[in-house]
């Protein structure tokens, strides 16, 4: 059970997962600020989902990294910093809100791969 765990969740380098993490933390805390803003009660299960979707946010990340890398390649392209970021800023949101079933496959790519490497 230990060696899974290790070759899924620890499949990630240390920093790139607190980069990530921390990112994903951003928005967490702007959850967090948006509803104590509104003075309505926080539910339990809505921090039960931030907190799941925090943690595997950068899985995540990982999986939309890896496949935008297939695709796009070694290409670079030249674009307006406001677009990009906006772009970035869009795709971050929907990696963070979608964790809890886009990180699976990065989990489950993870174990194969380091079950591979260590054969």
């Amino acid at each position: 059970m230990k060696d899974v765990l290790w070759k899924t969740f620890g499949g990630l380098s240390m920093q790139y997962y607190i980069r990530n993490f921390l990112f994903g933390s951003l928005f967490t805390a702007l959850l967090i600020y948006s509803f104590l803003q509104s003075n309505k009660p926080i539910e339990i299960g809505l921090i039960g989902v931030v907190i799941v979707n925090t943690f595997l946010y950068p899985y995540s990340r990982f999986v939309y990294e890896s496949i935008v890398s297939f695709i796009l390649g070694d290409n670079v392209f030249f674009v307006n910093t406001i677009v990009i970021l906006f772009v970035k800023a869009m795709t971050m949101a929907l990696c963070w809100g979608f964790a809890v079933m886009v990180a699976p496959i990065g989990l489950i790519y993870l174990y194969f791969y380091h079950s591979k490497a260590t054969t």
